[in-house]
């Protein structure tokens, strides 16, 4: 067993040369180096032999789609998903000796590099009230602990049940049915935090909350779009995808805010040419773009495929589709065709020549895939942007045939089947009809507390218990004071979890830690050994089976913690729901499913073929589930958040080495930086004009209209080629900066890659 670190790790910032490739040699070495420190020789070859292969282990990393067996290298994985997997299965375990010598205190007060670094959680613990240490409990206490608080509450909306994208299907089923059976709808889950402006956008305009493309059509596409995504860092698989893809003659082209190394050129490491060559280029044009500009350009294309219709009628606007398969084309041909090119050009920082640039490659270009990120969907006008990149898709019929497609690239691993296992506070009543249908009881119809209402239910006492299954909430949730100050408001907190994060050390006058098994680890149940289920991006649901040895023999998989949770909690009521039968074999949770959920019928015998199901996409076929019966063009204001002199627009990131909210180490090679997180990217002009330099110390201070002042300390400045008149920051370390009330119109998602934030300079750079 390797012993943890145990002191934090010091900020000593080295700066180099960004990278201008990404991947190849060095990501393989760092990759192994990672997970033999982690896990050891054994542990490492299991994971990654097994990791995405047909029966194996599903990488928790991301939601990138696998290729279809037969196709699949034989390491089919990236450097972030194999550190990310054998972080899961360290060796560092955390006992109950590690929480009599750490008290809650001095874990607040941690780092989050550090407290991931302790290693897995080994046996249920307990934070007493008025206590400041976590002390050993027995699972049956434990659960009936959380149980008797339940009930215990004046109404079940009183309590929430959050949730991650790293937990399966099975789980988040059953974690639904138990919410909805103890009756309430408070199901937040991290797509609240991501990519809720894609769902709404979608289910608008097409009808479908989700991606309508596959790994095929983004190898067959013409062109293809980058918005507002680093696949480099947040989904290296991608590459592999855009490399076959420019393989087959495919232009891309990528708008973003910085340039980022996987956006330029990917060298392979699968292949030869990757090891010894220099890869391929990615982007054929990079349109360096303000944070929050997307939407601009995308009216200004709009527009220009207007006017390229009038210059040759017939020859550019697919008329046929928008007659037959479209509504609302002429409201938005009469708005478009007003967008003001000052406006455009003072949104996006780019030159009419670029964009008209790119309009002649989609002139060019007869299979067209929009992709986007969190760059899109993390502001205000989240949601009207994603429409205008719908409308732009619609314009040339760019929807339902091969090649084409609308496709949101999401970050974690199963926040898609998530949601297709019913973790949604706003579940139509298609859903609990037939949840009411299956189980006999009536789930409650009114709609629940997204992650934001949340916080804001907790600060003002409504809500007095959280259970939180996988994730770290209080480092994922925006405004980071405010969200911690509203946990500790409750009686009781709960969270499933593998290893420490900082939501343990932030936790109500009551707390439990209730562990889990990793996905890295095999699943024994009274029916024997189990697999679980998970859904990528590209609506594919396959297996995921464990290989590795349970960290302790103290651990609950999370479909059993939910079960015992359960029938503590609600006696023998619902009667139609069989909770013994759910944990003995989840075999039977999914027989559930498919008599509930639309494309999952037969769903134990489809899932056990190779590659697993694809889930109907209506689009593909040309059906659009929207109030006209057809995808609808929408008419979108402009929008661009004032900046005042002296101010940037702060936008949060993920550095290199970093899941979700668990660093890995205090680098970021791809961008050069080594040695601190807590550092400011500024584009090299904009710090002359504010007076600053290089390893300047400064704070962060975000503005906001209800003059609360949010200050994240102790930050060095870094020259780096962002757009002008922004900046770009690590979360969750700038979390704190994110005002609560500061969220999208419509989706109500925190704003985190649109900050008004001024840099008040504490100390100049070191001689």
């Amino acid at each position: 067993m390797k012993k943890p670190p145990r002191e934090e790790p010091r900020d000593d910032l080295r700066i180099t040369p960004p990278k201008t490739w990404a991947a190849g040699v060095p990501a393989v070495v760092h990759a192994l180096e990672y997970s033999l420190e982690q896990a050891g020789p054994r542990e490492t070859a299991v994971d990654l032999l097994t990791m995405n292969q047909v029966g194996g282990i599903d990488c928790p990393g991301c939601a990138w789609a696998d290729p279809a067996p037969g196709h699949r290298h034989r390491n089919e994985y990236c450097e972030n998903g194999a550190k990310h997997i054998n972080d899961e299965a360290t060796t560092r375990r955390i006992t109950a000796g590690f929480f009599r010598e750490h008290p809650v205190s001095d874990l607040a007060g941690r780092s989050d590099l550090w407290l991931n670094q302790q290693g897995r959680l080994t046996e249920p613990m307990v934070k007493r009230p008025g206590s400041d240490h976590y002390e050993p409990i027995s699972w049956s206490d434990a659960l009936a602990l959380l149980a008797d608080e339940l009930r215990s509450l004046g109404t079940p909306d009183e309590a929430v049940f959050y949730t991650s994208g790293r937990v399966s299907n099975e789980a988040a089923f059953v974690l639904q049915l138990f919410a909805r059976a103890f009756g309430t709808n408070n199901l937040p889950d991290c797509s609240n935090m991501c990519h809720e402006s894609s769902g709404f956008a979608l289910h608008e305009t097409l009808g479908t909350g989700k991606g309508t493309v596959s790994l095929q059509d983004l190898h067959h596409a013409d062109l293809i779009f980058l918005v507002g995504q680093n696949p480099g860092t947040n989904h290296p698989r991608q590459l592999s995808a855009l490399e076959e893809a420019k393989r087959n003659g495919a232009r891309v082209v990528a708008v973003n805010p910085l340039p980022e190394a996987g956006l330029m050129r990917f060298k392979n490491p699968q292949k030869a040419s990757g090891i010894v060559g220099r890869g391929v280029q990615i982007a054929d044009r990079f349109l360096h773009i303000r944070p929050g500009g997307d939407l601009a350009l995308f009216q200004a294309l709009n527009r220009l495929l207007l006017e390229a219709e009038d210059a040759r009628p017939g020859e550019v606007l697919d008329h046929d589709f928008i007659r037959e398969s479209t509504s609302g084309f002429e409201e938005f041909a009469e708005h478009t065709r007003g967008v003001s090119w000052a406006d455009v050009l003072t949104a996006t920082g780019l030159t009419r020549a670029e964009i008209e640039a790119v309009r002649d490659d989609v002139l060019r270009s007869e299979r067209v895939v929009v992709c986007w990120a969190m760059g899109v969907t993390q502001h205000k006008h989240g949601v009207p942007t994603i429409r205008e990149m719908v409308n732009f898709l619609l314009l040339r019929g760019n929807l339902g045939r091969a090649g084409t497609g609308a496709c949101p690239v999401r970050g974690h691993s199963n926040v898609q089947g998530d949601r297709t296992m019913g973790i949604w506070e706003q579940m139509p009543d298609s859903f609990l009809d037939a949840l009411r249908d299956e189980f006999g009881f009536d789930p409650p119809r009114a709609h629940g507390l997204d992650s934001v209402n949340c916080i804001r239910a907790m600060r003002e006492g409504r809500v007095k218990v959280f259970l939180g299954v996988a994730g770290n909430f209080v480092r994922a949730a925006p405004d980071s004071a405010v969200t911690e100050e509203a946990v500790r408001r409750c009686r009781l907190t709960a969270h499933i979890s593998t290893k420490l994060n900082r939501s343990h050390a932030v936790c109500g006058e009551t707390a439990l830690i209730l562990p889990t098994l990793g996905r890295t680890e095999r699943d024994h149940q009274a029916g024997g050994e189990q697999f679980v289920t998970v859904e990528n991006s590209m609506s594919e649901v396959h297996s995921s089976r464990g290989r590795l040895k349970p960290a302790s023999p103290l651990l609950l998989s999370e479909v059993a913690i939910l079960c015992r949770l359960a029938r503590r909690t609600l006696g023998d009521g619902p009667p139609g729901v069989p909770w013994g039968e759910f944990e003995a074999d989840y075999g039977a949770v999914r027989d559930r499913i498919s008599r509930i959920v639309p494309g999952l019928h037969d769903f134990n015998r489809r899932v056990a073929r190779p590659g697993g199901i694809r889930l109907p996409n209506p689009v593909n076929e040309g059906v659009f589930r929207t109030e006209t019966g057809k995808a609808r063009f929408t008419a979108n204001a402009g929008h661009m958040p004032y900046v005042p002199e002296g101010h940037l627009l702060l936008q949060t990131l993920r550095s290199h080495d970093q899941w979700n909210t668990v660093p890995y180490t205090s680098n970021d090679r791809y961008r050069g930086i080594h040695g601190s997180r807590r550092v400011v990217l500024v584009n090299p002009a904009d710090l002359t004009a504010l007076g600053l330099a290089e390893k300047d110390r400064v704070d962060l201070v975000s503005v906001w209209h209800d003059d609360a002042e949010r200050r994240a300390e102790g930050f060095e400045v870094v020259p780096y080629p962002t757009a002008r008149g922004s900046a770009a920051a690590y979360y969750p370390e700038t979390q704190v900066l994110v005002p609560l009330d500061s969220v999208a119109d419509i989706s109500n998602q925190p704003t985190s890659k649109a900050v008004l934030v001024r840099l008040e300079r504490t100390a100049p750079a070191a001689p």
